[in-house]
C-alpha cells in the first residue's frame, strides 16, 4: 500500500530535501518498455540462424534488395492486428513516427491526391486532440502548421468541434489521432466516434486523418477494450482516401529493432510507394521476417507477459493517485485498461511547479504542457505519467517523490 505522507508542510519539505540529498535519478518521462519486457523476447533471436532461414514464404531472399512494400507474412501480421486487408499495408522500418513524418512531408512537398502541395498553400492548420502526443504535434509544427487543440471527451475527441473546423475551413488539412489507449489519457474511441470520423465531409479535398493505432494489442486483459476498424468503416462510407493508419512493434518487441507499417486506400498506397521507391531501396526484410515468424505464432503469449509487468506498475500508480485524489482538491487521473500512459491533472496553475520540483529532486517527468500544441497547457494542470520503464521498486520511489511534489506545489 502507498506510504502515508503527511500534509504537514514541514514534514513534506524534510522528505523532499532527503530525496534531493540522496542523489537518486528516477525517470517517468517516456513510454519505453522495461528491461524485463525486452527480456521476454529471446525467441526473436533464434528465428534466423542459417542462410536457408532468410527466405520469405514466396521465395523472396530477405538478405537482398527489393520488395519495397514489405514481405507478405509481415503484412499479414499488421493486417490482423489492425483489422485491415493485407493489400492495404506497407511494411516499413522500426519507427512508425518516421512513416508519419514521411506522409506529412510528402503531402507538404508534392501534394496528396493530385492536390496542390501544402507548401504552396497558405494558412495551414492541423487539429490536435488534447491532451495528446507531443511528438505528433512537433511534426506539424515543424512544417509551419497552426496546431489547433481539440478537447478530448470520455469516448474520443469532441466531434462537434472536429466537424466545425474540418467541414467549414479548407485550410484544415488533417487531424492527429491515437484511437486506442490514447496518449496520454488512455481513452479508446467508441464505435460511434469511429463512424463519425468516417462520415466527415472535409472542406479540403486533401484532408487526411493520421490514425496512429500504436496500442492495438496492448490490453491488460483480453476483454480490456476493442476498437472499430477506421479504414473498413471509411470504405463503407467511400471516405477511405482520408485515412492513413499507422502501427509498429515498438512496444511489442524491441523499439530499436522492430518493424512498422502504414495502411491506407489503394490510391494512397500507390502515392506513398511512388515516393518511397525514390527515397529508399527498401527496409530491413530480415527484421520483417524475424518478427512475422515469431509474432504470428507467439503474439498472444508475448502480450500476456507484457501485460503482467505493465499492469502491476499501472495499478501501483492508481494506489498512489487515489490517495492524492483524496488529499489534494483538484487532483484527477485517468485509469486506462491498457496502453503506456496515465494522464494526471494537478490543481490548475501547478503542473509546471510540480515538474520543476520533481526535477530538482532527481525525478524526470514529461515537461508540463507537452500534451498540448506548442507545449502550452492553457490551465497548466496536465502531466503525462509514463510508468513502464522503471523497475517496480524505482517506480514506487518515484511515486512517493511525485506525491510530495504535488502536495508541496
Amino acid at each position: 500500500m502507498p506510504e502515508i505522507i503527511s500534509l504537514n508542510k514541514q514534514q513534506l519539505e524534510k522528505e523532499y530535501e532527503n530525496y534531493k540529498l540522496s542523489g537518486r535519478k528516477l525517470d517517468m518521462s517516456r513510454g519505453k518498455p522495461s528491461a524485463a519486457q525486452l527480456d521476454n523476447l529471446s525467441g526473436l533471436l533464434t528465428q534466423l540462424t542459417k542462410n536457408s532461414d532468410c527466405f520469405a514464404e514466396d521465395g523472396t531472399d530477405c538478405r537482398n534488395y527489393g520488395c519495397i512494400d514489405g514481405i507478405t507474412e509481415a503484412k499479414r501480421f499488421f493486417a490482423k492486428i489492425l483489422d485491415v486487408e493485407e493489400e492495404d499495408v506497407v511494411v516499413c522500418g522500426n519507427s512508425s513516427l518516421n512513416v508519419m513524418f514521411d506522409v506529412i512531408s510528402n503531402a507538404f512537398a508534392f501534394g496528396v491526391r493530385g492536390c496542390l502541395p501544402w507548401s504552396k498553400q497558405g494558412g495551414l492548420k492541423f487539429l490536435c486532440p488534447s491532451p495528446g502526443y507531443d511528438r505528433h504535434f512537433a511534426i506539424t509544427e515543424l512544417f509551419g502548421f497552426k496546431n489547433i487543440p481539440v478537447p478530448m471527451k470520455s469516448d474520443g475527441p469532441d466531434m462537434d468541434v472536429v466537424r466545425k473546423y474540418i467541414e467549414n475551413d479548407p485550410a484544415v488539412k488533417g487531424i492527429w489521432c491515437v484511437p486506442k489507449y490514447s496518449n496520454p489519457t488512455g481513452i479508446t474511441f467508441s464505435d460511434k466516434i469511429v463512424k463519425e470520423f468516417a462520415e466527415l465531409k472535409p472542406a479540403a479535398r486533401d484532408f487526411i486523418v493520421m490514425w496512429d493505432n500504436a496500442y492495438a494489442v496492448h490490453d491488460f486483459s483480453p476483454s480490456s477494450g476493442t476498437l472499430a476498424s477506421a479504414l473498413k468503416e471509411a470504405k463503407k462510407q467511400n471516405s477511405g482516401d482520408m485515412f492513413f493508419v499507422f502501427s509498429s512493434t515498438s512496444k511489442i518487441t524491441w523499439p530499436g529493432g522492430g518493424i512498422s507499417c502504414v495502411a491506407a486506400s489503394a490510391e494512397n498506397i500507390k502515392w506513398f510507394l511512388k515516393i518511397l521507391s525514390i527515397r529508399t531501396i527498401g527496409y530491413d526484410k530480415l527484421a520483417m521476417l524475424r518478427h512475422a515468424r515469431f509474432l504470428n505464432s507467439h503474439l498472444n503469449s508475448v502480450m500476456e507477459e507484457h501485460a503482467k509487468i505493465v499492469k502491476e506498475k499501472f495499478y501501483l500508480c492508481y494506489e498512489y493517485f487515489e490517495k492524492l485524489k483524496r488529499e489534494v482538491a483538484g487532483f484527477e487521473f485517468s485509469r486506462p485498461n491498457g496502453g503506456y500512459f496515465i494522464s494526471v491533472n494537478v490543481p490548475a496553475g501547478r503542473a509546471k511547479k510540480v515538474v520543476n520540483l520533481a526535477s530538482e529532486a532527481g525525478l524526470k517527468l514529461t515537461p508540463a504542457g507537452a500534451t498540448f500544441p506548442g507545449g502550452q497547457d492553457p490551465e497548466d494542470k496536465n502531466i503525462r505519467i509514463a510508468p513502464t520503464y522503471p523497475t517496480l521498486a524505482e517506480l514506487e520511489d518515484a511515486l512517493k517523490l511525485f506525491s510530495i511534489c504535488v502536495k508541496l506545489a
